[in-house]
């Protein structure tokens, strides 16, 4: 019987955990003696051989970083057969049976195709701060992302009530409404614009007004970047021609992928990493490992992308009704 040896990778757009779910990758491994292989730059780095022995050592002290110790990258080359095939040798190179791939959807995409065309294990660790791949409840990264944001809407809404003024605060969220929903819950905001509900300007400029005449004099609104009702800086433009308020804007941008992990990330990435070895040890592959429920579930990675996750409505009708 062959020996199973195990290669890690991030992959997309780093999130808070992912070193958390890589420490928990190799000590796992190395707990039931097996070698493990840390691929550096995502799956470039499979294509340009970039892959380098991990040991419990490597991993010290690096579960409290934000960002990923084996760097990300987006790759081109990895959409081609070529591409593939020249990843699926160096893996060869170096013995490695079993793949764990850190990272959302399009990642997950790149690990489906080299399974389909090579006798390679792999599963997929939900590794996004945008909380929207099916199968688990919570994804590695959000929890983080969402209390970055409200650190920054608690410090806006000072000066915003300082000032009388209205702040439209912009958060990630091109394809989702999970941060923006939380965020604006978490902070108070007197409204929330998500794309997967519909958007009203002329009635969030009512809700506004009938906040004024009740003597509210600020308010914060928290926008999804992929919202439909455009950019921060169309919204504030249709506001500002339509009422009197004085509108600022700020885009948190980038922010919310970065910093320290919130404990719960930290607990979420090891338990999905630690099952995850011990998944690829009882002969799974090509699914994703999450949870739902404090179970562990692994969802097909196809399912993962082809099947939408669904917002709570609850917190969506909460939401409303809080921000009246």
């Amino acid at each position: 019987m062959n020996q199973t040896i195990i290669g890690v990778l991030t992959s997309g757009g780093d999130s808070p955990g992912m070193n958390a779910a890589i420490r928990a990758v190799v000590r796992t491994a190395y707990y039931h003696r097996i070698p493990v292989y840390g691929i550096h730059h995502g799956y470039q780095g499979l294509i340009d051989n970039d892959i380098i022995p991990l040991t419990p050592t490597s991993v010290s002290n690096i579960i409290n970083r934000g960002g990923t110790i084996l760097k990300t990258a987006r790759c081109k080359q990895f959409h081609d057969p070529e591409g593939r095939k020249k990843a699926y040798e160096n893996l060869c190179h170096h013995g490695i049976t079993g793949l764990i791939v850190i990272g959302g959807d399009g990642s997950f995409h790149g690990l489906h195709a080299l399974i389909e065309e090579y006798p390679i294990k792999g599963l997929g660790l939900p590794g996004t701060i945008d909380n929207d791949l099916y199968g688990t409840e919570y994804t590695i990264g959000f929890d983080t992302a969402v209390n970055t944001a409200l650190a920054a809407i608690d410090k806006i809404r000072d000066t915003a009530t300082s000032h009388d003024r209205l702040f439209l605060i912009e958060v990630m969220g091109r394809h989702a409404g999970y941060i923006g929903l939380h965020t604006g819950i978490g902070g108070g905001a007197e409204g929330i614009l998500i794309p997967e509900t519909p958007t009203n300007i002329t009635n969030l400029m009512q809700k506004l007004e009938e906040g004024a005449q009740r003597g509210k004099k600020s308010s914060i609104i928290v926008v999804a970047e992929g919202d439909e009702a455009g950019t921060v800086i169309d919204i504030k433009e249709h506001i500002e021609r339509h009422t009197n308020w004085e509108v600022r804007i700020s885009i948190l941008g980038h922010q919310q992928r970065g910093g320290t992990p919130t404990g719960f990330d930290r607990l979420l990435a090891s338990r999905l990493a630690y099952e995850a070895v011990l998944a690829l040890l009882q002969g799974e592959s090509d699914k994703m490992v999450g949870m739902i429920n404090q179970t562990i579930v692994l969802t097909p990675l196809m399912e993962t992308w082809m099947k939408k996750k669904p917002i709570d409505p609850a917190n969506v009708t909460m939401a409303d009704v809080l921000s009246s």
